[in-house]
């Protein structure tokens, strides 16, 4: 059986992935980390990577979801602002309501997938 086979959520705006697992994790890592630079390390991608995808958040949004700050003598940051927070709690609240209406589905679908394939 695939064990490792899981759903993943995508919101999509037009042909934009507004956001995904990847981009929350990205979301997840700058506030943590106060930093765009040190998300990006964090999650072993380049810091233009993670740019591009902080701008794609950004554009597809409302508001902003990032506020990058300029260096300077501290050498700037980035944080997430009431609506990147907002976005962030509401995907995962999605992502959790996805996995938990899918489970039994999941489970049987696992069985129909070659168990070999991952390798």
């Amino acid at each position: 059986m695939a064990q490792g086979a899981e759903p993943r959520l995508r919101v999509l705006l037009g042909s934009s992935i507004a956001m995904g697992p990847g981009k929350a994790d990205l979301l997840d890592a700058i506030d943590q980390e106060g930093s765009i630079t040190r998300a990006a390390r964090r999650m072993g991608m380049s810091y233009r990577r993670a740019w591009l995808l902080v701008e794609t958040m950004n554009h597809c949004f409302d508001a902003p979801l990032v506020q990058a700050e300029r260096g300077g003598r501290r050498g700037g940051g980035a944080r997430l602002t009431e609506t990147g927070h907002e976005a962030l709690r509401r995907y995962r609240a999605m992502e959790a309501k996805a996995q938990s209406t899918l489970a039994r589905d999941m489970a049987a679908f696992r069985k129909l997938l070659n168990p070999h394939a991952e390798d």
